[in-house]
């Protein structure tokens, strides 16, 4: 009879199997330390992108910053030329106005004639100034005559003056002012 030990090839077995094991084991945590660097490396990346469009977002912010503030200034503006157009407006309607009056001076003075002062009681008008000549003074009479503004224009005071050696005429009208 022959007697075959059979606990080698168990012991032999088992070697194999723990050997296998462990290049299982050795395997399984080489693959899970790859996972876990890819994990890591594309957490990386993301964190690298996250970082790129926060500091986007901060440019923009600010761009947007300095917008507003423009934004601002030029609500600010439009506000006080609003306000100016609103006094020209109430200036331009109300009886009597100055605006109108005054554009109808400057529209009807001729070149030749400097004005020195302008004085309003209740509806008359008193025009001071200097000419070169009565001929300019009637000019500018007519003109303010023509005018639908102005009524009743005199000549007051006329007088030769001299300046700088050269005669001028020194003058004073009245008038009146007709607005509708």
């Amino acid at each position: 009879m022959i007697k075959i030990n059979l606990l080698l090839t168990r012991k032999e077995k088992k070697r194999v199997g723990i050997r296998k094991e462990f290049i299982i084991l050795a395997i399984s945590l080489v693959l899970l330390l790859i996972f876990f660097i890819l994990i890591q490396w594309k957490m990386d990346r993301d964190k690298e992108d996250l970082l790129v469009q926060i500091t986007n977002k901060k440019k923009e912010i600010s761009d947007y910053k300095i917008l507003i503030e423009e934004v601002k200034k030029a609500k600010e503006d439009q506000k006080n030329f609003q306000e100016k157009l609103n006094v020209i407006n109430s200036l331009r309607k109300e009886k009597g106005s100055p605006v109108r009056v005054l554009d109808e001076i400057s529209m009807g003075k001729p070149e030749k004639i400097q004005l020195e002062s302008l004085k309003k009681e209740g509806a008359r008008l008193g025009i001071e100034g200097i000419a070169l000549d009565d001929e300019t003074v009637a000019n500018f009479m007519t003109n303010l005559r023509k005018s639908k503004v102005f009524k009743n224009v005199d000549l007051i005071v006329s007088e030769q003056i001299e300046q700088s050696k050269i005669k001028l005429k020194r003058f004073v009208l009245s008038c009146e002012i007709f607005l509708m």
